[in-house]
């Protein structure tokens, strides 16, 4: 079995066996008829109508402790197909991250009935599709895939599978879960900033809200679980003067390449996003200082080895090059880490990369605020 468990869940033979139904008795055409009229009547059980109340309500939360109990398998079953459906290979990691997300608002939107679109769980599965610009459809299948999963587990469990009373309401539930889920996150999208406040047209990276919403929730997660970040400042020297000097399409062609080459450096995970006119942030989570601080120097000598253009008046190649700065914090669980005061730091170093001569990278370890919780 590999890391993910694929293979003996993509070979394991199937749970069950649909058998044919045996043919309908023909009625007499009369008693068919007569048949139609009547109402349909109540078979008596407590499991006919969805709306019954405190039985339902205990099947809600016996499915939802069922595919808890399960979840892992759901999002191992799931990830086997997903990521080859479609026209673009998505990572195992990255769907496994899309499967822990979903399983979790399929318990929620059992339990309760309803998903939350402004919950935090909704929240944190926009943010993933978003990563990579997952399209809504590619989303909604896999939604559909794991609950087919979650059906072929279900249909199995000696208290409500296929063979017992409840089952027609437990499929019902659970199609209507899924539904709950694909409703939250669509309503979630709505409340989004437009695209263009999410994207920023020049370099196609992030826009500042979306990495001052993102800088938030990473150091959030950082003083929750206590796990290292550092953020990284890149600011292009003498942008000013070029827009002065050669003008503001060649600045703006300036940026756009910038834009590019900082983008092949990092992880699709990475916030990367225009912080400014001339200055691009990054932001690594769960990331060693030695990494980063490596990885701002590769950009930094990658720009400048490769990163000119030509005055066409003079014919002279004109060297770009740019200062980074690099601030590296280990939090604690349970340290507060300012996120205005974090990036304050940054635009600090890069103040003094300025004042050293420009095209380097000044190293900070630590955060200038006392975090919360430290002696």
């Amino acid at each position: 079995m590999d890391r993910y468990g694929l293979q003996s869940y993509v070979s394991a033979a199937p749970r069950y066996t649909v058998f044919p139904c045996a043919r309908r008795a023909r009625l007499p055409v009369p008693a068919r008829r007569d048949n139609m009229r009547e109402p349909v009547r109540n078979s008596g059980s407590a499991f006919s109508d969805e709306r019954a109340g405190p039985v339902q309500d205990d099947l809600r939360f016996r499915i939802a402790a069922a595919i808890q109990d399960r979840a892992n398998v759901l999002v191992w079953d799931t990830v086997a197909i997903f990521p080859f459906i479609g026209t673009e290979l998505l990572e195992p990691d990255y769907c496994n991250r899309i499967g822990e997300v979903v399983v979790q608002l399929l318990i929620q939107a059992m339990r309760e009935g309803r998903v939350d679109p402004r919950g935090e769980a909704v929240s944190d599965l926009y943010r993933i599709a978003l990563e990579r610009t997952l399209m809504a459809s590619r989303l909604f299948t896999f939604v559909y895939l794991l609950e087919r999963s979650a059906l072929d587990e279900l249909a199995v469990n000696d208290a409500i599978g296929a063979t017992t009373e409840p089952w027609p309401l437990v499929a019902q539930l659970m199609r209507r879960a899924s539904f709950d889920v694909l409703a939250a996150f669509t309503e979630r999208t709505q409340l989004e900033p437009s695209e263009a406040a999410i994207v920023d047209k020049l370099t196609t990276l992030h826009t500042r809200p979306m990495f001052d919403a993102a800088l938030a929730k990473e150091v959030e997660g950082a003083s929750r679980f206590g796990y290292p970040m550092s953020l990284i400042l890149f600011d292009v020297d003498r942008l000013s003067q070029i827009n002065q000097e050669h003008g503001y399409g060649v600045g703006d062609k300036v940026l756009e390449r910038v834009g590019i080459i900082i983008r092949q450096y990092f992880r699709q995970h990475d916030w990367v996003a225009r912080l400014s006119e001339d200055t691009i942030a990054v932001l690594l989570s769960r990331t060693d200082a030695e990494p980063a601080s490596e990885l701002a120097e590769r950009v930094r000598a990658t720009i400048e080895e490769r990163l000119e253009f030509v005055d066409h008046r003079t014919d002279r190649p004109v060297h770009v090059t740019i200062s980074a700065a690099v601030v590296n914090v280990t939090v604690n669980a349970g340290d507060i880490i300012d996120p205005v005061r974090l990036l304050a730091d940054a635009e600090a170093a890069i103040e003094r990369a300025k004042r050293q001569g420009r095209n380097r990278v000044v190293r900070v370890d630590g955060y200038s605020g006392k975090p919360a919780g430290t002696a």
